[in-house]
């Protein structure tokens, strides 16, 4: 049976409505939509790179958990609610994605909070677990 199983951040929203921050699914892993929201303290920074940052720390937390990290993504999607913001962040972005280049996608559209100026989410492969067994 493949494995299911939901990772949590600690986000309020969360809970409130209803969702996690990943999914994982067997070998795949599906990060949610995740903003530049300092989890821990539920602050967010008023600029765009930083909230790149701190959105792809917490990726990154999330992709630990699952068992894998950046170099393991396979799919990202930027979501920005003014197209200007994104290219301050790629500095950001090809430090993370550069030597990964996963197959990625830019939209713009609005977010459920006027703080938020990024959000991304991600599709990763996990690793698959290295043959142990001696040569014959």
């Amino acid at each position: 049976m493949t494995e299911r199983r939901a990772i949590l951040s600690g986000s309020t929203f969360e809970k409130e409505i209803g969702y996690a921050r990943a999914v994982v699914d067997g070998d795949r892993v599906h990060v949610s939509g995740t903003t530049g929201f300092d989890y821990a303290t539920m602050t967010i920074s008023d600029d765009v790179v930083g909230q790149a940052e701190q959105c792809l720390r917490n990726i990154g937390s999330a992709l630990a958990e699952a068992g894998c990290s950046f170099a393991d993504v396979v799919r990202v999607r930027y979501l920005l609610p003014d197209r200007e913001d994104f290219e301050p962040c790629w500095p950001v972005l090809r430090r993370y994605f550069g030597e990964v280049r996963p197959a990625a996608t830019m939209l713009v559209c609005g977010l459920s909070d006027p703080r938020m100026r990024i959000e991304i989410e991600v599709d990763a492969r996990r690793p698959r677990p290295r043959d142990t067994a001696s040569p014959a």
